[in-house]
């Protein structure tokens, strides 16, 4: 799974983000840079390292040993949480993992050096692992 080496603040304060200023769409990483196909968030949402891994996983089994695989997010916001049945109050929990705020557009993974149709499946099959809705574009 993926997380930072070293952070700065071990535990960061909730953005009381409106769902407009999360659903606005992204400006950075919006394009297929390294890869021939990608694939692209259409919705926003906050992607946990496990669910990076699970899709990174899928994706190349599905589209084997020739391929190369780029993986354009890093989970670098810590998350925390609170022990089960713990009352209100008594702080804040425990950092629990590290996600990344995913918002419309942005470019989660990238494949080159496969045919049109298994990097097609690869990244639909990378797709269904993610809590957003995701598209398959071109370069």
């Amino acid at each position: 799974m993926l997380f930072p080496k070293k952070v700065k603040h071990r535990k960061w304060q909730t953005a009381r983000l409106s769902e407009a200023k999360l659903a606005r769409p992204e400006t950075r990483g919006i394009t297929v840079a390294f890869g021939s196909f990608g694939l692209k968030a259409e919705t926003p949402a906050r992607v946990d390292s496990r669910q990076i891994e699970a899709a990174r996983r899928a994706m190349t089994r599905c589209a084997g040993k020739t391929a190369k695989v780029w993986i354009r997010i890093f989970p670098d916001r810590p998350f925390t949480q609170k022990a089960a049945e713990v009352p209100m109050g008594k702080g804040k929990g425990n950092p629990e993992g590290y996600c990344f705020e995913v918002r419309p557009g942005r470019v989660l993974f990238e494949v080159d050096g496969v045919t049109e149709a298994v990097a097609r499946e690869a990244l639909r099959k990378a797709g269904t692992k993610l809590p957003v809705k995701t598209r398959i574009i071109t370069r």
